[in-house]
């Protein structure tokens, strides 16, 4: 496998653009290598349905567009980035017991800590935002 692998979608900023994400995360972590049904594509996939949630419903209409890149590095470690355009990066809200929301970066957070990766947030050239989300590759590939 080569040292660097990269893959990279953009969609439009609507809820429709999850699913179609978290299927075009799945195709692609699974062309690299990973077993389509190991404990850690569920753990992909359900950070990146977080993450692009979190890029549709809380860019208030200002991104039109959200993008989710994914590299492979030297077979050691996956790296998604999830890019919108607007300017707030992603606080910790607190979560009513009966609201729907307000859980998503807990999640994030917690799936990253227990796969042994970690979280960062950059700035982009145009004033949006990178979340992105560093996992070790060769323990994933393992399960």
């Amino acid at each position: 496998m080569a040292d660097l692998q990269e893959a990279s979608i953009t969609l439009p900023s609507d809820p429709a653009s999850v699913p179609v994400a978290r299927r075009y995360v799945t195709d692609v972590v699974s062309e690299w290598g990973l077993p389509a049904d190991s404990e850690t594509v569920d753990t992909v996939r359900l950070i990146v349905s977080e993450l692009t949630t979190n890029a549709v419903q809380h860019t208030f209409g200002q991104s039109p567009t959200f993008t989710v890149d994914l590299t492979l590095e030297r077979d050691e470690e996956l790296r998604i980035g999830v890019t919108d355009s607007h300017p707030r990066w992603p606080q910790r809200l607190p979560a009513a017991v009966r609201q729907d929301n307000g859980r998503g970066m807990v999640i994030i957070r917690s799936l990253t800590a227990q796969s042994g990766g970690r979280l960062s947030v950059t700035p982009t050239a145009e004033g949006g935002k990178t979340v992105w989300i560093a996992l070790p590759w060769t323990a994933a590939v393992r399960n």
